[in-house]
């Protein structure tokens, strides 16, 4: 069970879903308000808080001009109220290259 005001991970594939379409959603509204084109790409890590609401901590990778970046957002999410709102979205860093081909 969450605790309020705990800060804890999002864990199981049942919230991957839900995870990754708030994390579209903050590219979506990034992209609107400072007229931008990043492109979403993988979250990479996402925690949660309960509140009133949920905040969900997301950091996410997206490319923008063919560059990778890391970016953390922060999700308001009230579903009862069908609310949902970005509160930050800031760069982190680019995005280290894939060594691995």
């Amino acid at each position: 069970m969450a605790t309020a005001g705990g800060i804890k991970e999002v864990e199981g594939s049942a919230n991957r879903l839900e995870i990754d379409n708030l994390a579209r959603f903050a590219v979506d509204d990034y992209n609107k308000k400072q007229n931008s084109m990043l492109e979403f790409k993988r979250v990479v890590n996402a925690k949660k808080q309960v509140v009133a609401g949920t905040i969900y901590y997301i950091t996410l990778e997206v490319t923008e001009g063919g560059q990778k970046k890391v970016y953390e957002a922060k999700v308001w999410v009230k579903p009862w109220l069908d609310f949902k709102e970005v509160q930050e979205f800031k760069l982190v860093a680019d995005a280290p290259s894939d060594s691995s081909a």
